[in-house]
């Protein structure tokens, strides 16, 4: 009923840690090798007798589809080999694919572990991944995209699966060159289409794991001014990761100007943490304050801490910085075991 479809190259370090965990989820699973020179595909091979080889052409979107065709069901889960099932409610995701007979994608949840000064961080995601091949497939020669074949938009469900994402952890990347690889591909892409918006973000993202901020800069602001449609999947992140980049070249003032944009994102806290720190370093200490508070009215966001410790800890930086002690306590108190918290507590 179900086919697993992935597409690997030199997994070795994690495909076995992918496959180990699908635990019956699925009926079927198809393994498309792009060219590895590891022991990736011994290790598929011990999972599955449906390993292919797809001789690898700088396209991720054609060596997804290739997979898709080998699926003997038409409902296809789409993995990477870095992505480990963490939990699924079965009965969830079958009522899900039995109900949605027309052209419905299941959001699965991901969480992507990263690292910054702090340490690492999680930050969760939907993503579209399970769907009936026999309407859909992939566009887009990297970060490819899942697609009707005939372009009309489709609807989308979140489904009970979520996945941990560690492709962006500081070891893998170094192992794989991953950033660089995508810079690359990404300008290829570029040239043929150097007013898509998308492909801006996508490069801005690379280049700001990269922690080259100047170049993210450029490639971010210029996604903005191409996107003629902010409720598009993509264009959250894009104005949050473009504020951020701003935050990090000290361009404060100038990061004002997102403050335009709450009309689309004003039940996001992530947004509006964003808001908060970009009031926070232009001294609109009061106005960073009251922003913060609103993020703990949400539920939970995408960004691990998002509407709790995270926006409390700012507070209790504000508090700080202006002298008021006790207050600044308060606030890193009901942080919990947030490190930076008890960082200060045991200063004050």
């Amino acid at each position: 009923m179900l086919t697993l479809c992935m597409i690997v190259k030199n997994e070795e370090e994690t495909l076995k840690k992918c496959l180990s965990s699908l635990n019956n989820l699925v009926d079927e699973i198809v393994v498309v090798d792009t060219g590895s020179i590891d022991k990736t595909k011994e290790i598929a091979l011990k999972y599955t007798d449906k390993v292919f080889d797809f001789k690898w052409c700088n396209d991720f979107a054609k060596a997804r589809n290739f997979s898709l065709s080998k699926a003997s069901n038409e409902w296809v889960l789409v993995l990477d080999a870095d992505e480990v099932i963490m939990n699924f409610d079965i009965e969830n995701i079958f009522r899900f694919i039995n109900v949605n007979n027309d052209k419905c994608v299941g959001r699965l949840k991901r969480i992507n572990q990263y690292e910054d000064k702090y340490g690492t961080k999680k930050y969760i995601e939907r993503v579209n991944r399970l769907f009936n091949k026999k309407y859909f497939q992939y566009e887009g020669i990297i970060h490819e995209q899942v697609v009707l074949k005939n372009k009309e938009d489709y609807r989308t469900e979140n489904i009970d699966l979520v996945i941990d994402h560690i492709g962006y952890s500081k070891e893998v990347l170094s192992r794989t060159n991953k950033i660089q690889r995508n810079i690359k591909l990404l300008k290829e892409a570029l040239k043929e289409n150097p007013n898509d918006p998308y492909l801006h973000y996508q490069l801005g993202k690379s280049y700001f794991m990269g922690k080259e901020y100047r170049e993210a800069n450029y490639f971010f602001e210029t996604a903005v001014l191409l996107l003629d449609n902010f409720t598009y999947e993509y264009a959250e992140d894009l104005v949050e990761s473009y504020g951020y980049t701003l935050i990090e070249l000290e361009l404060f003032k100038k990061a004002l100007s997102l403050k335009k944009y709450e009309k689309y994102y004003f039940n996001s806290p992530d947004f509006i943490f964003l808001i908060g720190l970009i009031e926070m370093n232009n001294s609109n200490f009061k106005k960073a304050a009251e922003t913060f508070l609103k993020c703990t009215e949400f539920k939970e966001g995408k960004i691990e801490g998002i509407t709790s410790f995270l926006p409390l800890y700012n507070i209790g930086v504000i508090f700080e910085c202006l002298g008021f002690k006790e207050e600044a306590l308060n606030y890193y108190r009901l942080c919990g075991d947030y490190p930076l918290a008890k960082t200060r507590l045991n200063y004050l």
